[in-house]
């Protein structure tokens, strides 16, 4: 089984557009923290919403450099049932890395946690003025992006 780099940035966008969860992982001096966090693609930027206060919203205002890891598929597979290190898990997984922007502007938080929902359903929301007001939006350029597919069978030249 092998490790696979994937390119295509439709297959990634798929990948992402199937899980419900990332991790983002930051860092305050050598306090390392990460967190399981609900998200969304803006384009180019990943959308993210907290409350605007504790541990993570005071980390990203020192430190708005983040790392954010989505995970698809825990598939067993082995190569040899009998052999522990030819055991894998199946996977495919997307990495990126940027730095945090805080949205402010009630309009675009509006905007935002719209497009925020579409990753979890296609009805159409409102939110009221508060809610808008009251949520802490964070987003993220993307500024480096990586994905591979784990545990993928191994294919030989001579049978493509």
């Amino acid at each position: 089984m092998r490790t696979h780099f994937i390119h295509d940035r439709k297959e990634i966008d798929n990948i992402l557009k199937q899980c419900r969860t990332c991790y983002v992982a930051m860092s305050l001096d050598d306090e390392p923290y990460v967190l399981p966090m609900n998200f969304a693609l803006d384009g180019d930027r990943v959308i993210l919403h907290s409350a605007q206060s504790g541990r993570m919203w005071e980390t990203i205002i020192k430190n708005p450099k983040i790392c954010i890891n989505w995970t698809l598929g825990e598939e067993l597979a082995w190569q040899d049932e009998q052999v522990g290190c030819s055991y894998r898990v199946r996977s495919k997984s997307v990495i990126v890395e940027g730095t945090a922007e805080i949205v402010n502007d009630l309009a675009e938080k509006n905007r935002i946690m719209k497009q925020f929902m579409t990753q979890y359903s296609e009805l159409p929301f409102k939110f009221n003025e508060p809610a808008i007001r009251n949520v802490g939006i964070l987003l993220v350029p993307i500024e480096k992006l990586s994905a591979k597919e784990f545990g993928a069978k191994a294919v030989n030249s001579w049978n493509k």
